[in-house]
């Protein structure tokens, strides 16, 4: 497995999703299997947030990596409402009782909201001098809010920014992404395979897969994973394909395998508003 560097860890390319995990009692057996298999294939990042399932996800999560932490990054997310210099750790605290450790490995902060980043910054760092977390990021932040960000964060302070990113949803490419990339600041796309949608019914991507002996989804991952800096992390619960997306850290693309995706979605030549899920 392809590997990088994020909030001072070495993790894999592609990691675990859990949206909408631990919604549903009579799934979360087969949820927590799926977790565990994913981690015995090297899929050791796990991310999940207190607003998946109102806290259900990160319950599945505790009981997946139980006696297992130590293999494990994780990574969860706060509430904008709860991103106060008080709601933070208390959040905080509910989410690592719920996952049943000690520490977070990296805590990002779920989308921008109305309190000032400054005093969420000052919340998360006051956690990680305390080892509650090990490093801070964001998620669904556009350049502009990186841009504020940076304003008052120490450099590198910020581990990563968690954004929409498929081969449909490419408009991160026009400024987010160069700009993540002269930063060095890893990149972490949800919804690497879209939502089983349209995309992987694309003939573009149906043609792609059937050279490389490969399903649609490891396109669209392989394809997102095309460019440095970039960690994949596809939600499965299926057991096969949860072996697909760990295989498809090995797909590389040609030129003509993307030019073809690209005429079925072109690269932004303008500033697009960022899309969220």
């Amino acid at each position: 497995m392809r590997t990088l560097q994020l909030a001072d860890k070495t993790v894999p390319v592609i990691g675990q999703g859990t949206w909408r995990m631990g919604e549903d009692p009579h799934r979360r057996q087969d949820e927590v299997s799926a977790l565990r298999r994913g981690i015995e294939l090297g899929l050791t990042l796990i991310d999940t947030a207190e607003m998946y399932g109102e806290g259900g996800a990160e319950t599945v999560v505790g009981e997946a990596i139980a006696g297992k932490r130590d293999q494990v990054t994780l990574v969860s997310k706060v509430y904008p409402h709860n991103a106060s210099r008080k709601g933070i750790p208390a959040a905080c605290e509910r989410s690592l009782q719920r996952m049943k450790t000690d520490y977070i490995d990296l805590y990002l902060l779920h989308w921008p909201g109305s309190y000032p980043l400054d005093e969420t910054v000052e919340a998360f760092e006051r956690l990680r001098e305390t080892g509650k977390i090990g490093r801070w990021g964001v998620s669904n932040f556009d350049v502009a809010d990186m841009l504020e960000l940076s304003a008052f964060a120490v450099d590198s302070a910020c581990a990563t920014n968690q954004v929409l990113y498929n081969p449909e949803e490419r408009g991160i490419e026009f400024d987010l992404m160069p700009w993540m990339q002269a930063a060095n600041t890893p990149l972490m796309a949800y919804c690497p395979i879209g939502q089983a949608g349209d995309l992987l019914n694309n003939p573009a991507i149906l043609e792609v897969a059937k050279r490389h002996d490969a399903t649609p989804a490891q396109i669209s991952l392989a394809w997102v994973l095309r460019q440095d800096g970039v960690i994949a992390i596809p939600k499965a619960v299926d057991p096969h394909h949860i072996r697909l997306n760990a295989d498809a850290a090995q797909i590389e693309l040609s030129i003509d395998d993307e030019l073809l995706i690209d005429t079925a979605w072109a690269a932004p030549l303008r500033k697009k508003r960022l899309a969220m899920v």
